[in-house]
């Protein structure tokens, strides 16, 4: 009986490892044809290098054995794209945690400055009574549903506006993370196509509504609306 289960148990691990690895690969299949259906260039191979480029969010420098996968490169409105799986570990032996998420990183056109907004959780209620609060709105409801960290307040508030409160409460479900010259958006899963794409999306809609007068700020040049409502600088 001790041998039935053990070769019981081998069939099991080896078909849900067949079935994992189907699974992998098609959605591999799927990423590349959503990718290139826009233009973007598509890696499957890991890289250990990518995150180097990006040494100011915090999440791409946690833990240890770090790299990025299927990774896509293009332009999106005038701006530089890079979207990608990363896994990261934290821990060693029993201890040994591996994470795996999935980031859509938007270079932008004027300077920014740090920048934290993601949904509030339980941790963060509990934060409050020990002096932790986070950045608070006139928005009651966007205050309550939303975690808002910035080292500079009057930023935050600048580009958390009412129009883009009320985008965010209809569209964000992932982190986002500002640094000098990025917008980051992260999900704590990895994305599919859709969401993917969602990510993107929702880049978009937050530099659609950056407002023209702080862009004006951190260029030192007046800027001209296009047609599709972003922003160019000018002499």
């Amino acid at each position: 009986m001790p041998t039935v289960f053990i070769i019981l148990a081998i069939v099991v691990i080896a078909a849900v490892a067949v079935i994992g690895h189907r699974m992998e690969q098609q959605r591999r299949r799927a990423l590349k044809t959503w990718a290139l259906s826009r233009g973007y260039r598509f890696v499957s191979a890991k890289n250990r290098t990518l995150a180097k480029r990006f040494p100011d969010l915090e999440i791409l420098r946690r833990g240890h054995s770090r790299f990025a996968r299927y990774v896509m490169t293009g332009d999106h409105e005038g701006r530089k794209l890079w979207a990608f799986d990363y896994q990261y570990t934290t821990g060693h032996g029993k201890n040994r945690h591996t994470h795996n998420l999935s980031v859509v990183i938007i270079e932008s056109t004027h300077p920014l400055l740090p920048l934290l907004i993601r949904r509030e959780n339980v941790f963060d209620k509990l934060g409050e009574f020990v002096g932790l609060d986070d950045i608070d709105f006139e928005s009651a409801e966007f205050s309550r549903k939303f975690y808002v960290k910035s080292p500079d307040k009057r930023w935050a508030y600048d580009v958390i506006h009412a129009k883009m409160m009320d985008y965010l409460l209809a569209n964000c479900r992932q982190t986002i993370h500002f640094d000098g010259q990025h917008i980051m958006v992260r999900g704590n899963r990895r994305f599919d196509e859709q969401g993917y794409a969602a990510a993107v999306d929702l880049i978009h809609g937050m530099y659609e509504l950056f407002p023209a007068y702080l862009v004006e700020q951190m260029t030192g040049q007046k800027t001209a609306r296009l047609p599709s409502g972003s922003t160019r600088s000018r002499s």
